[in-house]
């Protein structure tokens, strides 16, 4: 608690960041609105990614990059290539993920977090004001130092995979190059989004996965 001899100069200075101006509310009406026009008109999407998952009770950064195709309806299918091959692919109903090196495939129901809008670019981003708070990031410095927007989203309904997303938005385009996602550990995953290509027409095909004959198939959870 602040001090009764705190002087006037603090009080206006905390007010003004505690309480965004005409023209932050503003700026922060137009870049939701141009976020929600760009995502509301995208069926599919296809982006290079480099990712960097952040266990916080470990203390430990794990790397990786690859490729990630995004359709409506849930459909997704993250293509792994370093450090390890791996292929994550949901029709929207099913999740498999495919392990290369174990030669295991986990297999369960495509979980809310996936499917739903909370957790999907693509009917997330397209809703934002339904699905999610929103804030500035640093209302006193909206854009980083790339010049994008950095918004700060509270989940209307977390879940524990999603409890909080930053994105940094392209001014001209509005599209998300940059997303930082806390699950309910305070877990972070940055994900830094390069080469996208807006409806580029990908086929549903994409989004099945046969397994190999000779791999094993586990259930994604464990039964009880």
């Amino acid at each position: 608690m602040m001090r009764r001899t705190a002087s006037l100069m603090v009080l206006a200075a905390l007010t003004l960041l505690v309480s965004p101006s005409r023209s932050t509310a503003q700026d922060l009406e137009a870049a939701v609105t141009g976020l929600e026009t760009t995502y509301g008109t995208v069926k599919d999407l296809r982006a290079d990614f480099t990712q960097v998952a952040q266990n916080k009770s470990l203390g430990q950064d794990v790397k990786a990059q690859g490729t990630v195709f995004l359709k409506r309806g849930g459909k997704m299918r993250w293509e792994y290539k370093s450090p390890s091959p791996q292929q994550i692919v949901s029709d929207g109903k099913t999740l498999w993920v495919y392990t290369p090196e174990l030669n295991q495939v986990n297999k369960g129901s495509a979980p809310k977090a996936l499917a739903g809008p909370a957790g999907s670019f693509l009917a997330g981003l397209g809703r934002v004001r339904d699905e999610f708070n929103v804030r500035f990031l640093n209302p006193a410095n909206k854009a980083d130092a790339s010049g994008r927007l950095v918004l700060d989203l509270t989940p209307k309904s977390p879940t524990p995979l999603l409890t909080r997303l930053v994105i940094a938005v392209d001014p001209k385009d509005h599209l998300v190059r940059e997303a930082v996602i806390y699950d309910q550990f305070q877990n972070a995953v940055t994900m830094t989004f390069t080469k996208i290509a807006i409806n580029p027409g990908l086929a549903d095909s994409l989004f099945t996965f046969t397994p190999p004959k000779d791999a094993a198939v586990v259930p994604l959870e464990p039964t009880r």
